[in-house]
């Protein structure tokens, strides 16, 4: 059979392992009102206040229309850098707002600072598991991704160290780690603050730059949060940050604080990839900052998604089999279960949807084909009265699993043909 594709040979060489997120193709049924997705990131926005938002947005466009729809800087509004450096204040960061560059959400800033330092062969250390999303940027510019091992509390010195040495004993040259230290994206831990400098100190001894990207960082449960990497070394790490996990995904405005000479760059592969990001949801974005309780809004944010939390894990306690285990996070969106021997995750998605429940399979956040055993579940969006009975049919489909494993047996787990890019059922 032909290929349906008639540009198939034109591609470069860099698309060839672009795959589709795990659970795209089984988006459009997960996202019916009688399924509980338990898959996407998405956060919960019914508590926003919309009727002044929609207000205020009206008054800036009548006040500022010709400023806020005309082409702006690839740089950012600068008012809202200033607000941004006022907002990484609040976890030990001294920036400046020159420093700092607004994209389009973080995502663009994962693909920027790729682009800029990554030529194919490069390595990139993330975490195991990682963000889907960033290694779908990694890999469009041909970086392989080396996982370092995790344990319930973050990312491990000691395995680090070990992946190091191994790479510089074969000669490969690594860019940057990639961390997600706060709340993790997919796997729901926290660094220890111990930890943290010790990852500093053995990345700058070995001439290796730091990658932090913190969407989460405001959003621990008690209203806790940690010191930055970027405090503790601003020279050598590059901080990412979002204002869709604290306001709204929809307006995609986040932002990338880099040393000048990185920031410079990053501002020139910007001008070429989008010219400016868009300046009227930078200034709506700055509007609300600047009129609204923001500080408390993220108050409340965190005692919903705490509610959530508490939901599912009392759900899974209540329902789930012996064999199982879970994460137990202090903030963010995420749980990451491990189902017992044998379980397929992946394999057993379909028939999970079948039963009105969906969730992201394990192997999506490996580059290496771990992950068969594991799946992200998302509290953020569903009500708690969702989250149980989501985890409850999640539950059932794992026994009726398990009863088939006990019958017929394991057909083993499979390796990805390559990575995968984002879409809003893994954000």
């Amino acid at each position: 059979m032909g290929n349906l594709d008639t540009h198939s040979a034109r591609y470069a060489e860099r698309t060839a392992g672009m795959t589709a997120s795990e659970i795209r193709a089984l988006f459009a049924v997960a996202s019916r009102p009688e399924v509980v997705s338990l898959a996407g990131g998405m956060p919960n926005l019914a508590a926003l206040p919309l009727d002044s938002l929609s207000e205020e947005v009206a008054r800036l466009i009548a006040e500022q229309g010709q400023s806020a729809l005309q082409y702006g800087s690839a740089h950012g509004v600068p008012e809202l850098r200033e607000q941004i450096c006022e907002i990484m204040a609040l976890e030990g960061i001294s920036g400046q707002p020159d420093d700092v560059m607004v994209t389009v959400g973080s995502q663009m800033a994962l693909d920027l600072v790729t682009r800029i330092f990554c030529d194919p062969g490069d390595v990139v250390l993330a975490e195991g598991p990682s963000y889907v999303g960033a290694m779908g940027a990694f890999s469009t510019y041909q970086a392989d991704v080396v996982h370092v091992a995790m344990d319930e509390h973050g990312l491990q010195p000691d395995a680090l160290r070990s992946a190091i040495e191994e790479l510089h004993g074969q000669g490969r040259t690594i860019k940057f780690l990639y961390t997600i230290p706060n709340f993790h994206n997919p796997a729901g831990v926290t660094l220890a603050e111990q930890r943290r400098p010790e990852i500093l100190e053995i990345c700058s001894r070995h001439g290796i730059m730091v990658l932090e990207d913190n969407p989460y960082g405001l959003l621990g449960f008690e209203g806790q949060t940690y010191s930055s990497l970027r405090s503790l070394d601003p020279d050598n790490v590059v901080y990412l940050g979002s204002f869709s996990k604290t306001f709204a995904s929809g307006l995609r405005v986040g932002w990338v604080l880099a040393p000048h000479a990185v920031r410079e760059k990053l501002v020139l592969a910007a001008e070429s990839a989008t010219l400016c990001p868009p300046t009227l949801n930078q200034m709506i974005v700055s509007r609300y900052l600047s009129t609204h309780d923001w500080l408390g809004q993220i108050k409340s944010f965190r005692e919903q998604y705490r509610e959530r939390r508490d939901a599912m894990l009392s759900a899974l306690e209540q329902h789930m089999p012996a064999g199982c285990d879970w994460t137990r996070p202090d903030g963010g969106f995420f749980v990451w279960f491990t189902a017992p021997e044998g379980v397929d995750t992946k394999a057993m998605l379909p028939r999970a949807v079948t039963q009105r429940v969906a969730y992201a399979s394990g192997t999506g956040f490996y580059r290496d084909g771990l992950g068969t055993r594991q799946m992200r579940l998302s509290f953020c969006y569903p009500t708690p009265e969702r989250i149980h009975e989501g985890v409850r049919r999640l539950a059932n489909t794992l026994n009726e699993e398990l009863d088939l494993l006990r019958t017929f047996g394991s057909g083993g787990g499979r390796e990805l043909s390559g990575p995968q890019t984002p879409s809003p059922d893994t954000a």
